[in-house]
């Protein structure tokens, strides 16, 4: 046992002991480093909006189209706030559905037919969400309507219809800007809207509306969209305002014409 005591300090004492340790050291941690390196990088490869072709290429979009409002670096300017960490989720909301590139300076902008393409689309989402972390495009699960449709109505009418209106007809804000209609908002632009919170919007993050909430809400909206009102013609869905003005002009308007009618013929 002794002797081989005397092997190891022998061994421990070498000169060559501290260059293998170091050695070992670096091929462990080298190693290491390759493996999630190539992980991160395979990660990246199959993430389309971590992708760096799409992220070259929207760079190249952005520069010829954005820039000259939301700045060289996306930091912002005096006719554009910044881009830094909104996230795909917003340019893919806010340029999927025309409001970007603007027009023209409002209170608001309206929706128009997109000025780019899907993988366009895909690649100015890509480039701006490089830049710093923000809401992700969200998944085909995540804005399935598959949820609790009643429950969704619930937490819609709890949270949006003080501006959207009960059923998503939308409505009037002040200084000129407007919540929307939904009748025609496809899931993912709902989802969007909710997590990056357009304009006016609030965000809504998951301690405010959990995904599951969010599902549900999405699913109630398309309930509303795909089913009429079993009450026949509802008036644009505005609510009991418009539906209160139709009764008083023109219901008691027909009433007082026709009781006038048979005034004048009696006589």
């Amino acid at each position: 046992m002794s002797v081989l005591k005397r092997k190891a300090n022998s061994a421990r004492r070498s000169p060559f002991a501290a260059a293998i340790v170091i050695a070992l050291g670096l091929l462990l941690s080298g190693g290491g480093y390759a493996v999630a390196s190539g992980a991160v990088t395979s990660a990246n490869a199959s993430d389309p909006y971590k992708n760096a072709d799409n992220i070259a290429a929207g760079k190249k979009l952005f520069l010829a189209n954005c820039a000259s409002c939301h700045g060289q670096n996306a930091g912002g300017t005096s006719a554009a706030p910044s881009l830094i960490g909104v996230g795909a989720a917003s340019v893919d909301f806010q340029v999927g559905s025309g409001r970007m590139p603007a027009q023209g300076s409002g209170p608001q902008m309206p929706t128009k037919t997109p000025q780019f393409n899907d993988q366009q689309i895909l690649e100015l989402a890509a480039y701006v969400s490089s830049l710093a972390p923000g809401p992700a495009v969200p998944s085909d699960s995540a804005i399935a309507a598959d949820g609790n449709a009643e429950r969704g109505g619930t937490l819609f009418r709890t949270n949006c219809a003080m501006c959207h209106n009960a059923v998503g007809a939308g409505g009037a804000l002040t200084e000129g800007k407007y919540a929307p209609a939904l009748m025609e908002a496809d899931p993912k632009e709902i989802y969007e809207a909710m997590i990056t919170g357009p304009q006016n919007m609030p965000v809504f993050s998951d301690a405010n509306l959990t995904p599951t909430d969010k599902k549900d809400i999405i699913t109630y909206l398309t309930y509303v969209q795909t089913n009429p009102s079993p009450g026949g013609y509802e008036l644009a869905n505005l609510g009991p305002v418009a539906e209160g003005l139709f009764a008083w002009v023109f219901l008691l308007g027909l009433i007082i014409g026709i009781t006038v009618w048979l005034g004048a013929k009696s006589n």
